[in-house]
């Protein structure tokens, strides 16, 4: 990859759903932003191998993505109303332009106009995954274990409703901010998922993501300071975050959680979500993040693996699929189960899951199927689910663990 190349991949990273949003702000047009982004990248590519990369990388890419915008309204003799309006909004810094709220940033408006109520609750999350974060249309179908050309579909009818009912593009009053609630959340937190475990490629993780998911939650629970679910979300990101730094060795290679140096943990993160998550559940009006939360938490504070309180984890789990079934929560708590009470008892869990169909596809379930087989050491058995397992692993780091897995078992 040359110097250029890799450039513009950093600044996709950190810029994309910058550029999106303003530009969604300042056109009205959800595909013309996107073209206007895309062809801005495609632009950079030529442009930084010839002259150099700039010093301001996204002031260069949103410049141009603005410039071209403008000129595909120009052209357009239908829009010529539309380019009096751009006038009016492109001065970012007019409270006027920020809506209700008085919030300026133009992330947190477009995840707001993409989790509207009048759209359903999987259409807003893969909406603003697809346009915050710049997850391609396979990866989000990935995330969702759905069809690609299930997603794209999804994916257009979300932006023609928008487009169609006037969805407007702003961060609604306090009064209205509950009813978005609920996809909001959820399109954070599977933007930190991304972030902290990515669908596909050989990053095993993309902090860029993970660090905009926290900033946006910070966002939100300022907005909503009594709601003890957007607390505990904040907590839960930071709990699991703080174990980023020792997930990976110095290779590079995917470290398993018993496994991790607990020493690399970050305290500060750690002690923060341990706080905020106390703030929420004095509330006394718990939810799945802070669930979530509680059971990052019981792994946060254990010094030790063995000092982990498992039986407490399985008993969250099991609280947490209350609040509706979802066979990835019956999953965890199945390897709660099996560290709890054996690897027996775990395995008899797995094998449920496994007989339905809820996660086919997942590269998770024949692995913990690998790993409890293994416990038992019945080695052909979990060679079998490793190799499984291998054939749907979406990143390099966790291919090459569940390699050296197998590799232990059939040597």
């Amino acid at each position: 990859m040359t110097a250029a190349e890799a450039a513009v991949a950093e600044a996709f990273r950190q810029e994309w759903g910058k550029i999106v949003a303003s530009l969604i702000r300042m056109t009205g047009n959800w595909d013309l932003a996107e073209e206007c982004a895309q062809e801005a990248f495609a632009a950079a590519l030529t442009k930084w191998a010839s002259d150099g990369v700039p010093d301001r990388p996204g002031a260069w890419l949103t410049t141009t993505a603005r410039n071209r915008a403008l000129d595909r309204l120009r052209r357009s003799k239908t829009e010529a109303v539309k380019l009096q309006e751009v006038a009016a909004l492109s001065a970012p810094d007019e409270p006027a332009a920020w809506g209700d709220s008085g919030v300026q940033d133009d992330r947190l408006r477009l995840m707001f106009t993409c989790c509207h109520p009048a759209l359903t609750l999987e259409a807003r999350v893969a909406l603003t995954l697809r346009t915050l974060a710049g997850l391609t249309t396979a990866e989000i179908a990935r995330a969702f274990l759905v069809p690609e050309a299930t997603m794209a579909k999804r994916l257009t009818r979300a932006k023609h409703k928008i487009r169609d009912a006037r969805i407007p593009y702003r961060v609604p009053p306090a009064h209205l901010l509950p009813e978005r609630t609920t996809g909001v959340l959820a399109v954070l937190y599977l933007l930190f998922n991304e972030g902290y475990s990515a669908s596909a490629g050989g990053d095993l993780m993309r902090p860029d993501l993970t660090g905009e998911a926290i900033r946006l939650s910070r966002l939100l629970a300022g907005l909503m300071p009594d709601e003890p679910e957007t607390t505990g979300l904040l907590a839960l990101m930071l709990l699991q975050d703080a174990r980023s730094a020792a997930r990976l060795d110095g290779q590079g290679e995917l470290v398993s959680l018993e496994d991790q140096d607990r020493t690399r943990w970050d305290q500060a993160k750690i002690a923060e979500g341990i706080e905020l998550l106390e703030a929420a559940l004095r509330r006394q009006r718990a939810g799945p993040y802070q669930l979530q939360a509680a059971i990052a938490a019981c792994h946060a504070e254990a010094p030790r693996p063995a000092d982990t309180d498992w039986a407490q984890i399985a008993l969250l789990y099991g609280e947490l699929g209350k609040f509706g079934r979802s066979a990835v929560v019956e999953l965890n708590r199945a390897v709660a189960v099996a560290m709890a009470e054996g690897p027996e008892a775990g395995l008899a869990l797995v094998d449920e899951l496994a007989a339905d169909d809820g996660l086919s596809g997942y590269y998770l379930l024949p692995a913990t199927r690998a790993d409890l087989l293994r416990r038992l050491d019945r080695r052909a058995e979990a060679a079998a689910s490793y190799r499984a397992a291998l054939k749907l692993a979406p990143t390099e780091p966790e291919r090459r663990y569940l390699t050296k897995r197998l590799s232990q078992v059939s040597g």
